[in-house]
């Protein structure tokens, strides 16, 4: 975008303003009620079911429905809940939520009642920063109702919800840095232009994957919805949440996978820009036509989502923490170098694009070469370790090398087992029967 539009951004008149927020944030409920639809939907017909088809023609009125009825439900307070804090944090998470829409770009200038205006809220020359800024502070809401709820397991879903979302917001900001670089700006109507007439997708590749698996661990969707694993901490941060308060909570999760999916869309797959072959047409990307190729992406995204979610096996949590910390992290900082690098050499050297591209690819098959090294090293040291362990299991047992009096597996022998006594010194008594009870102590 020129700086003329940009500054066109904000000097529309206080009504035309107000005509904005409220169809934004009727176009979030609306994508919300129909994501819920979507979501069951497909999800059924991959699991051979049929879904909601009973309210409304197809099912379409389920969603609202089930609004309704959380609205009505009688709600349950804890009674060692800390009122104020409570009833607090689910108005932060939905709250944070809608505001992150404000620099969302949904088109070019089109006339709205006489008026010149572009279809943004508003925009200025941090905004990409103003998103990452009001997604930490919907981590507040989370936290906060996983204290107050004055219990065990919402506290827990509540720090690793916290933990989560901190750690792969590092990954998500730095997968940025490169959109940055080569749009010269991060203003998200200008990131959009920039990207004629190729997507950041494409050229920037890498950033766009981190991307991508930032988002599904930043709104808590499976296979990252480790902080509401069912079978470990019940439903996470709002276990003791009910009625309204509860629906909050739900509708401020898919409209963050709305706001996610609506800022890949900006940064790396042309925002608004109608696809080619469409990008033919003289007139598809003026008027209100951007709208649709924009709601056609975002619809895209969360469409991975839900595939993502009927597809793919919980993770561990510290398989999902290590992930991130020691895989996207090192990956985005390499990256941003390479394309740092890349970026001067091409401004201040003499340098080809084919010999920029064939450095780059060296670069790649080198590093490719370096992680393969150490994979294989990596799992070399577990094979040696497993092959201990098989050959430590097929010998003799040892009922108390725990600390804790344990079975034998089956072909295990049970020969020793030990025991302190008062004094501390340690006694070994040798066993000649399997199904002796274990020594006490």
């Amino acid at each position: 975008m020129t700086d003329s539009q940009l500054g066109a951004v904000g000097l529309d008149p206080w009504w035309l303003v107000l005509i904005k927020v409220v169809a934004i944030f009727a176009m979030l409920v609306l994508l919300t009620l129909f994501t819920i639809w979507w979501e069951r939907r497909v999800v059924a017909r991959m699991q051979h079911r049929v879904g909601p088809n009973r309210v409304g023609p197809f099912g379409l009125l389920q969603s609202l429905m089930d609004g309704i009825k959380l609205a009505l439900k009688e709600e349950i307070i804890p009674k060692g809940a800390h009122l104020a804090v409570y009833w607090i944090a689910p108005v932060i998470s939905a709250t944070t939520a809608f505001i992150a829409f404000a620099v969302i770009p949904f088109g070019p200038t089109v006339s709205m009642f006489g008026v010149q205006t572009p279809l943004q809220l508003t925009d200025f020359p941090v905004s990409v920063l103003y998103v990452l800024a009001i997604a930490s502070i919907g981590i507040y809401g989370i936290v906060l109702a996983g204290w107050s709820s004055g219990s065990t397991y919402p506290l827990l879903g509540g720090l690793r919800s916290s933990a989560q979302m901190i750690s792969y917001e590092i990954a998500m900001g730095l997968s940025f840095v490169a959109v940055f670089l080569y749009a010269g700006s991060m203003s998200t109507s200008a990131i959009v232009i920039a990207q004629q007439p190729i997507w950041y997708a494409i050229i920037l590749l890498p950033s766009f994957l981190i991307y991508v698996t930032a988002m599904v661990g930043e709104t808590n969707r499976a296979p990252f919805d480790l902080p509401e694993a069912e079978g470990e901490l019940v439903g996470g941060f709002h276990t003791e949440y009910s009625s309204l308060k509860f629906a909050l909570f739900f509708l401020a999760e898919y409209i963050n996978m709305v706001t996610v999916s609506a800022l890949a869309t900006t940064l790396f797959l042309g925002g608004y820009l109608a696809p080619w072959p469409l990008s033919l047409w003289d007139g598809a990307n003026s008027g209100w036509w951007p709208m649709l190729w924009w709601l056609v992406k975002v619809q895209i995204f969360i469409f991975v989502f839900i595939w993502l979610r009927a597809t793919l096996p919980r993770m561990r949590y510290d398989q999902f923490m290590k992930f991130g910390w020691k895989v996207l992290i090192p990956v985005s900082i390499g990256w941003i170098l390479i394309v740092a690098t890349a970026r001067v050499m091409r401004d201040q050297v003499s340098i080809t694009n084919n010999e920029l591209l064939i450095g780059g690819a060296a670069l790649i098959v080198l590093l490719l070469l370096v992680s393969w090294l150490l994979q294989s090293r990596s799992d070399r040291r577990e094979n040696a370790r497993a092959e201990r362990e098989q050959l430590r299991a097929q010998g003799e047992f040892d009922a108390m090398a725990g600390g804790y009096p344990v079975p034998p597996m089956p072909g295990q022998q049970p020969i020793f087992a030990s025991r302190r006594d008062n004094a501390g010194i340690t006694i070994v008594q040798e066993r000649s029967d399997v199904t002796q009870e274990a020594i006490d102590g």
